[in-house]
């Protein structure tokens, strides 16, 4: 093998961690079961590229695909950056960003994302998410109450009756039809940034080699095809990184 192949995929095969909390990405297929999505169209491109077979580890939550390359049980994942998972986790420059918003009851009297933040306001986020990471730092007076992974946080919000459910903003604008009599604050209170990143652990060559292919596959036009092949609406591809 190669150098880089060395470096990236030591095993000699291609293991790529998949994040299955975030459906923008990535989801299983209603027919199958298989995992498909926008991630997934990236990692095959990547072990063709490399000569590799494929080994794809599906996880249920962004927590456990980040412990599963921060730990090199895979060589590679998909994730919001974060200056948390960056201790484990050398990223690219991100592929795809996606928009953070805020869900409230239609009779809520918060108007506005920079409402959120007082006291006695209680905001459910998924367990691990890049939004969780985020706004514990952020939120200084609100109360953050975690549900088990991101798909579940509308109806954890739903259920215990809190203030603010936080996530996707494509993800909770879905659950409206599930659990009507709610609405999306105007705005976003965050950008995700969606990269791809291997463990910090390995060689230069397996970091800079990862960067590089996903500059091509943005510039090329390749997240953009994914993106609209998968029918993803409200993501948009990443400019090019700067150099220098």
């Amino acid at each position: 093998m190669s150098p880089t192949t060395t470096a990236l995929a030591p095993t000699g095969r291609l293991r790529a961690a998949i994040n299955l909390g975030n459906p923008i990405l990535a989801k299983r297929d209603a027919t199958s079961g298989e995992p498909v999505g926008v991630s997934i169209d990236l990692a095959r491109e990547l072990a063709h590229r490399m000569g590799l077979e494929l080994d794809l580890l599906a996880f249920d939550t962004a927590a456990q695909s980040v412990d599963c390359v921060t730990a090199e049980a895979a060589d590679f994942g998909f994730f919001a950056v974060d200056p948390a998972r960056g201790k484990g986790i050398a990223f690219t420059s991100p592929y795809v960003l996606i928009e953070g918003s805020y869900l409230v009851r239609q009779d809520s009297p918060l108007q506005h994302n920079d409402e959120v933040d007082r006291v006695g306001t209680r905001v459910v986020v998924g367990q691990g998410s890049a939004y969780d990471l985020f706004l514990s730092r952020e939120l200084q007076h609100a109360t953050i109450e975690r549900a088990p992974s991101s798909p579940a946080v509308v109806e954890v919000f739903v259920q215990t009756q809190a203030d603010v459910a936080a996530g996707v903003k494509q993800q909770i604008e879905a659950e409206l039809s599930r659990f009507p009599g709610h609405r999306l604050l105007p705005g976003r209170f965050m950008v995700i940034q969606q990269a791809m990143g291997c463990p910090k652990g390995r060689s230069p060559d397996a970091s800079a080699y990862l960067a590089a292919f996903v500059e091509e596959m943005k510039t090329s036009g390749f997240v953009a095809e994914a993106l609209k092949r998968h029918g993803i609406q409200g993501a948009s591809v990443a400019p090019a990184a700067t150099q220098g």
